[in-house]
């Protein structure tokens, strides 16, 4: 979906956001350092930046101010910090920053932070559009038919076999239960195994398996296998 660089100098901090935003469909980049967040915005140029106040070579606000005053300040910067003062809080929202989320972060927090951030890149409008035409939604979704705010979707169990989805969900609901029928869609199709829905899908098993248990796939009807 979106290519985030996560800079923090605590090695722990930084697998656990990258898994969490990896099981979200984003591409991770890490950073445990000033240098490191540098030569990562240079070479790929992320949507979002995930940023820490304290760290060893040079703290985050002065890598936020130095971005701002380059002109590299093109995307959404998010601060984390354990131990900030509402000061620095102030500081670096005043600098650019979009959001400032306190450690422990929460799963919610961080999720929420992150869509409005990424709402924002998409609403620049220097922002590179995801198709360079117009299209209709039937070139998204093969023979989908939309009508009063219901997406439906034809399924391969018959010509009459349709998934519907409602279109004025808010869109984390929306995608959470477009998500869990993908899945099923395919465990149904390669009759429950979990090697080959993870090949098709282009997760690993251990991150397709976390998936699942969060949208409440039911992992145990048609005998589920590895």
């Amino acid at each position: 979906m979106a290519n985030i660089l996560v800079v923090d100098d605590e090695l722990g901090i930084r697998d656990l956001l990258s898994e969490i935003l990896n099981d979200e469909g984003h591409q991770v980049d890490l950073a445990e350092n000033a240098a490191q967040a540098r030569a990562a915005r240079a070479l790929a140029r992320p949507d979002l930046v995930l940023l820490d106040i304290w760290m060893p070579d040079t703290d985050g606000v002065t890598l936020l101010k130095e971005w701002s005053s380059t002109g590299l300040l093109t995307m959404p910067v998010i601060m984390m910090s354990g131990h900030a003062t509402i000061d620095t809080a102030v500081e670096a929202t005043r600098i650019g920053a979009m959001a400032f989320l306190e450690k422990p972060i929460t799963l919610q927090k961080l999720l929420k932070a992150v869509e409005q951030g990424l709402a924002r890149t998409l609403a620049r409008p220097s922002a590179t559009p995801l198709r360079t035409t117009a299209a209709p939604m039937a070139d998204f979704v093969p023979e989908a038919a939309m009508a009063g705010g219901v997406l439906a979707v034809p399924l391969d169990r018959g010509p009459q076999a349709t998934q519907s989805f409602m279109l004025e969900k808010p869109l984390r609901d929306a995608r959470d239960e477009f998500e869990k029928a993908y899945f099923e869609f395919h465990l149904a199709r390669e009759g429950g195994s979990m090697t080959r829905v993870a090949e098709k899908t282009g997760l690993e098993r251990t991150h397709l398996y976390r998936k699942l248990k969060q949208l409440g796939v039911d992992l145990t009807r048609g005998k589920r296998s590895l």
